[in-house]
């Protein structure tokens, strides 16, 4: 006979759920990482530095998450299709490791369409959709998550046009993701993106290309490329699960959509590059000291500006003197030594200090020494 005990013990054990003291000490072991299996081809695959600059995708994916929370597991094999990673017993390892909690993220396309490989290939239509829904059975039988990643693109344009050389496999996985409701990362749409927006010659070195040795490769990635390509999928892949975001380390602001160019082009105000000495205005010492000054006004001429952006460089005996300011400004040192005044504390700077001066302080400052002091000021338009 059970002892006498409040029911409020007894219920976890009936719903087989953990008691006080159980549930006391899950809550001090820290979670185990989820593993993230990644099944793919030689865009995703690790390379060793013999290969540089090639890089797969999934090599950089690690340096995008908080390894305490994700751990990438990359098996992915060069030259491998949907088809024959299967076939050659790849796959399975994966199975004996994936447990609950885990995610297998599955990017084929590049080999599955060699027609004169029958190892590898696998018609888009029908067997393409079913050798992807082996990973897919296999995730959801472990009480993992499968997301499928369409395959990255290949960099081949065409008297400046970017060519589409995946369509039909991409177009299968979208469809059957739709079909069976699995998570989708439409990586040959943002890259495609991405590459069009880049163009031809700017996006060459995100490719293996290694002119010494005669090697240009517009399927492999560089590092760079790599780190983009990773970028490209966590920047999607929190689209998907919102809960990531906590746990990614990097920036995933990258790419731009297919559409760039085209805004672009109906821009009213381009954007543009320019030299500052175009800018150059010579100018008298201001009220802070005898020596001459030259004020750089930046894009003075660009319309619309929310922000003012000036290089001022104060000669030797210049100096600003003491004003009230009625708006916010930064002051930036690039080079040489000056005191600065900020509401009566002098402060000795240089190349790295940055001074922000709120409406209603006073400031003044003065150049030190034998070189010039070079100022980047900023403050609001209006």
């Amino acid at each position: 006979m059970l002892p006498h005990r409040p029911l409020r013990w007894l219920l976890p054990i009936l719903l087989g759920l953990p008691g006080p003291a159980t549930a006391t000490a899950t809550a001090a072991t820290p979670a185990a990482p989820h593993r993230v299996f990644l099944a793919g081809d030689s865009t995703v695959a690790e390379y060793g530095p013999e290969r540089a600059p090639r890089n797969g995708w999934g090599q950089r994916l690690q340096d995008f998450l908080d390894p305490a929370a994700y751990q990438v597991r990359n098996r992915a094999v060069g030259g491998r299709s949907s088809r024959s990673f299967v076939e050659e017993g790849r796959l399975q390892p994966i199975a004996r490791e994936l447990r609950r909690g885990d995610v297998l993220l599955v990017q084929f396309g590049h080999n599955d369409a060699k027609y004169e490989d029958p190892r590898r290939y696998a018609d888009p239509a029908r067997a393409y959709p079913q050798w992807l829904m082996r990973y897919v059975d296999l995730a959801r039988a472990r009480g993992a998550t499968p997301i499928l990643v369409t395959p990255v693109a290949r960099r081949l344009f065409d008297h400046g046009a970017l060519l589409d050389t995946h369509a039909r496999y991409a177009d299968a996985m979208r469809a059957l993701a739709a079909r069976e409701r699995i998570a989708l990362i439409d990586l040959d749409a943002g890259s495609t993106g991405w590459l069009r927006a880049l163009g031809e010659e700017a996006s060459r070195p995100y490719y293996a290309h290694v002119p010494a040795r005669g090697v240009t490769d517009d399927t492999h990635l560089s590092v760079a490329g790599a780190t983009m390509a990773a970028c490209l999928v966590v920047r999607d892949w929190k689209a998907l699960d919102p809960a990531l975001a906590a746990h990614v380390v990097r920036d995933t602001d990258c790419g731009a959509p297919d559409s760039a160019r085209e805004d672009r082009a109906a821009q009213a105000r381009p954007s543009s590059v320019v030299h500052e000495s175009d800018f150059a205005r010579p100018q008298p010492g201001p009220h802070g000291g005898p020596g001459a000054t030259t004020a750089y006004p930046l894009f003075a001429d660009a319309q619309d500006l929310p922000f003012v952006l000036r290089k001022r460089v104060l000669h030797k005996g210049a100096g600003i003197g003491l004003h009230q300011h009625h708006k916010d400004e930064i002051y930036y040192v690039l080079s040489g030594r000056g005191r600065y005044v900020l509401d009566g504390q002098v402060h000795e700077v240089g190349p790295g200090h940055a001074m922000l001066t709120r409406a209603g302080s006073t400031h003044a400052i003065q150049q030190a020494g034998e070189d010039d002091l070079v100022l980047l000021l900023a403050y609001p338009a209006h």
